[in-house]
């Protein structure tokens, strides 16, 4: 993975002091919160509902296990005791005392991490695959083309001010696991000829205004990507509306304007500055080099056989690698009744010392908010196994109903209108003590505490939106959602369902698509595709549905 340059660790530590000083003025007063807001959140911090929040990148969702053990460390003693993974691959300490941030950001330089543009108006933390480097499927390792957007886009003068946020994610595989299609700048890795490229699509994104993004380009070639990029935030700059902050992105542009004439803007711009962009090729070579693949050890090619619980969890919480003696582990962090992606500082430091002993010291963080060990023996699945479950990190449910996405909610977020956390978890529990996960089979099923969507609601199974009607909260739910390269919006199902009623709806739902599907491997997916929405909506709504239900 990719090591901090002597340029990086300065450009990190002088950061760090300039926040130090921005942090004491604040404190004895000489820094007004309202000066003082733009300045902390370029170091990603924010003020939540009850305490100041740290987002800390994850870069590509690449880390080792020093790293994790200091992000340990930090929760212990400046927070308490855990840290939340959120779905951009980054992690969040929910409790810091302003005082201590920056010996928190000192600890994370400390180990090659940062807090930098986690927050505003900037280019966000580039997100990736999270089985990169490993799937079988993949065509290229994308994390070295993130790593050189990373570096390119960090502290760009020109684009420290955008008219919003703007996020960019890439997958190198044949299967889209980073949802591209939901950034504001989508790059597939492609094979043309027997030559790399991307597939690029622009306009990307949920929240209130949810949007599909669209190809610009469907072969870029490898050398052009910094340039190419470039040159959409450089058309997004000029033409993104800073009069109306819900209409900033750059989705509304493409929406408005028409993609032909964005890429025609884009395209002008790319042409003139290509030229300026020299080198890249050789800056590419040099940080591949900081991802070759481990030195693999040979072993088995089958699965040991195990008890039940073992097995249930290789059933569910495996991948397939691209060696056929080693498998890709999910470590789910979605024990029914838990917080969703919620770590203790003890289940870190396990996850890490398990990276070491078998995972050649590689961590991943999914945007579905798991850790990820991308390489390991098949042969040492079972002692894996048993040491996730000492740490209770061993919940057979990856990809099942239970391994429910969850933003923070109300419990912490002042954007939130309805709580998350709560729901997720009665949602888990209940087809836990029902014991009908597995026979339900794959099945998304994210909650978003507010319109904003940080829950990723539009592109689920089942998505669940919760919101503040006339002071109560109401949760919306919608249906078919995909994140996946066959990328769609979920459809609204109809009026909304009070806290005390969106369980009960969900398992009218389930217990719809049970009794429809053709067999029991028809995933809700497939079912939902050739039933459509009207007879889960009988389901939902209909006297007779929940009359069965009570």
């Amino acid at each position: 993975m990719y090591a901090y340059s002597d340029f990086d660790e300065s450009f990190v530590r002088n950061r760090v002091r300039q926040f130090r000083d921005q942090v004491e003025r604040r404190i004895d007063g000489r820094l007004s919160e309202d000066e003082f807001k733009p300045l902390r959140l370029m170091n990603g911090l924010y003020l939540q509902l009850h305490a100041y929040m740290l987002r800390v990148a994850i870069p590509y969702g690449t880390l080792d296990a020093r790293q994790m053990r200091q992000l340990a460390t930090i929760s212990e003693r400046w927070d308490r005791g855990y840290g939340h993974f959120t779905t951009r691959q980054n992690i969040q300490f929910n409790w810091p005392k302003l005082r201590d941030v920056p010996d928190m950001l000192d600890a994370l330089a400390d180990v090659g991490m940062h807090a930098i543009q986690t927050s505003g108006n900037c280019v966000r933390n580039v997100t990736s695959d999270h089985f990169a480097g490993a799937a079988a499927d993949e065509i290229a390792d994308p994390r070295p083309y993130a790593e050189l957007l990373r570096q390119w886009s960090s502290d760009h003068p020109e684009f420290q001010y955008l008219p919003r946020k703007f996020k960019i994610a890439i997958t190198g595989a044949t299967a889209d696991r980073a949802v591209t299609r939901a950034h504001d700048i989508g790059l597939r890795v492609v094979a043309r000829d027997g030559a790399v490229g991307f597939e690029v699509s622009v306009g990307g994104g949920l929240g209130r205004t949810p949007m599909i993004g669209r190809v610009i380009r469907d072969f870029l070639p490898e050398a052009d990507l910094v340039p190419y990029v470039e040159a959409v935030l450089g058309v997004y700059n000029q033409l993104g509306r800073r009069d109306n902050k819900y209409k900033a992105r750059i989705k509304i542009a493409v929406h408005e304007m028409g993609l032909d004439t964005i890429r025609d803007l884009v395209e002008a711009r790319f042409a003139e500055t290509r030229s300026e962009f020299p080198g890249a090729e050789a800056a590419l070579a040099e940080i591949r080099a900081a991802f070759r693949a481990p030195d693999f050890r040979a072993g088995g090619t089958a699965i040991p056989s195990g008890s039940p619980a073992f097995r249930a969890w290789t059933d569910t919480n495996l991948a397939p690698h691209r060696r056929e003696d080693h498998a890709i582990v999910t470590v789910s962090l979605k024990t029914p009744g838990q917080q969703p992606g919620d770590a203790s500082a003890d289940q870190m430091r396990a996850i890490a010392d398990l990276a070491e002993t078998y995972g050649y010291d590689e961590i991943r963080i999914s945007h579905r908010q798991n850790v990820i060990l991308p390489h390991v023996r098949k042969d040492d699945l079972p002692a894996v196994f048993e040491a996730l479950a000492a740490a209770g990190l061993a919940a057979a449910n990856a990809g099942l109903i239970s391994d429910i996405i969850a933003c923070p909610g109300m419990d912490y977020c002042a954007l939130a209108t309805a709580r998350s956390i709560p729901v997720a978890q009665e949602i888990a529990v209940l087809f836990e003590t029902l014991d009908l996960a597995h026979e339900v089979g794959p099945l998304r099923l994210n909650v978003s505490g507010c319109i904003n969507a940080c829950g990723h609601h539009h592109v689920a199974d089942i998505g669940i939106l919760g919101l503040e009607r006339a002071g109560v909260e109401t949760y919306q739910i919608t249906l078919g959602g995909d994140p996946t390269e066959r990328i769609a919006i979920g459809e609204r199902t109809g009026p909304g369902f009070a806290a005390d009623e969106i369980v009960g709806a969900v398992e009218r739902i389930v217990t719809a698509y049970l009794e429809l599907r053709d067999s029991a491997d028809e995933t809700f997916a497939e079912a939902y595709r050739r039933l459509g929405l009207a007879p889960f909506q009988k389901a939902l709504y209909s006297e007779e549905s929940r009359e069965n239900a009570a």
